[in-house]
C-alpha cells in the first residue's frame, strides 16, 4: 500500500474517532441505540439545545455513525450500523481497565468494592426460559415501551423502593439499562444488594441483547 493510500485510510479512521470525542455525541449514540428519534426528542433526552444537538448529529453523520430519513418536516436519526454499539463498548472496556478516574467512579457506586460479576446475555436467556429470574428494566418508560427484554419489569431508580415489597428475596434479580455507558443498572443492583436481594446487572443492555437477534417485546406489559 502506498503511503498516500495509507494516510487516506488513517484520515477516515480519525474521522470516526473525532466523532466520538465529545460526551454529547456519546449520549446521542446511546439514545439512538434504544430507538430512532428526531432532533427535539434527542435534545430533550440529553439536555442539549436543539441547535447544539443538530450540530453534534451532523458530526456523527459525517462520520457515517448515524443516518437519517425525513418524516414530513422532521428528520429522524438512527444508528447506521449495530457495530457502533460494539465500538462504544470497547471504549468503555479500555477506559475501565486503564483510567484510574473511571475505576474510581465505578467503585464509588459499589461503596469502594469491586462490582459483582455481570450476568451474560446467554445465561439470562437460559434463565428466562426456566423462569428462574426476575428481570428489571431501569430505563425510562418510553424506552421500555419501544422495546424491552421479554417479561422485564420496568422501574426507575426513584421508584425502586416502591417495587421492593413485591420482589422475592430468594429469587435472583438481573437489572439492565441502555448499554455500555448507562449506570442505572449498577445503581439499581447496588441498592437491591444493600436491601438483601440477590441482584446482578446484565452484561450490556437492551441494544446488545437486540443486536444478537434475541427476542424482544414492544409496548407496556
Amino acid at each position: 500500500m502506498s503511503t498516500s493510500a495509507k494516510m487516506a485510510l488513517l484520515e477516515g479512521y480519525v474521522l470516526v474517532a473525532r466523532a466520538l470525542s465529545a460526551p454529547a455525541r456519546l449520549m446521542l449514540l446511546e439514545q439512538l441505540a434504544q430507538q430512532e428519534s428526531g432532533v427535539e426528542a434527542l435534545a430533550e433526552k440529553t439536555g442539549l439545545t436543539i441547535a447544539n444537538c443538530s450540530q453534534h448529529l451532523q458530526q456523527l453523520r459525517r462520520a457515517a455513525l448515524v443516518t437519517s430519513r425525513r418524516d414530513g418536516k422532521a428528520m429522524i436519526y438512527r444508528l447506521t450500523d449495530a457495530k457502533t454499539i460494539e465500538l462504544m463498548d470497547l471504549l468503555r472496556v479500555v477506559a475501565e481497565r486503564n483510567l484510574a478516574q473511571v475505576d474510581r467512579i465505578l467503585r464509588d457506586i459499589w461503596n469502594g468494592e469491586d462490582a459483582p460479576k455481570p450476568v451474560s446475555r446467554a445465561e439470562l436467556a437460559e434463565r428466562l426460559a426456566e423462569g428462574s429470574v426476575i428481570v428489571l428494566d431501569v430505563r425510562p418508560a418510553d424506552e421500555y415501551a419501544a422495546a424491552h427484554i421479554p417479561n422485564a419489569v420496568n422501574t426507575t431508580l426513584s421508584d425502586l423502593d416502591q417495587l421492593l415489597p413485591v420482589l422475592a428475596t430468594d429469587v435472583d434479580i438481573v437489572a439492565y439499562c441502555r448499554g455500555p455507558y448507562c449506570i442505572y443498572a449498577h445503581q439499581a443492583v447496588a441498592a437491591l444488594r444493600k436491601q438483601g436481594f440477590q441482584a446482578h446487572h446484565l452484561e450490556g443492555g437492551l441494544p446488545e441483547w437486540r443486536a444478537e437477534g434475541r427476542d424482544i417485546q414492544i409496548g407496556v406489559t
